[in-house]
């Protein structure tokens, strides 16, 4: 709970029915929640906003794809991407990452990702590539 923005000082506190701790553990283990604070506004501007579809099968359904899509963008800046791009948040993800204009050429039996050079962010994209190409395989 905010009480007060004074000169750029946030005036913060927190209740707790905890008992017998330290205030700095205590703060520590709620800072830790900021984590799953993080997941929940990723799920918000990954699609679970709004229910857009009219029946309940049918939100569901939409409820499990934005699931697999929160999957996804909890274990892909692990996995593959580095530096500043690990905390990018999904918008950014969406901008600079999945949106990127590329051409799927398959030759001699062999599939090419061909991006284009002039994108800011195909290294970002090739060294992430690179990355999960290095992962063992799982079965």
């Amino acid at each position: 709970m905010r009480l007060t923005d004074a000169d750029g000082m946030r005036l913060t506190c927190s209740a707790t029915n905890t008992s017998g701790r330290p205030v700095a553990e205590l703060e520590l283990r709620h800072r830790l929640r900021a984590r799953a604070e993080d997941r929940i506004r990723a799920a918000r501007a990954t699609g679970l906003r709004n229910l857009p579809l009219h029946r309940t099968a049918q939100n569901r359904i939409w409820l499990e794809i934005v699931q697999i899509a929160l999957d996804l963008l909890a274990w892909m800046p692990m996995l593959a991407l580095t530096g500043k791009a690990r905390c990018w948040e999904p918008r950014r993800l969406r901008l600079r990452l999945f949106t990127t204009a590329g051409q799927l050429v398959a030759t001699s039996r062999r599939r090419t990702l061909r991006l284009a050079r002039h994108w800011p962010w195909t290294s970002y994209i090739t060294t992430a590539l690179d990355r999960l190409a290095l992962l063992p395989n799982p079965g």
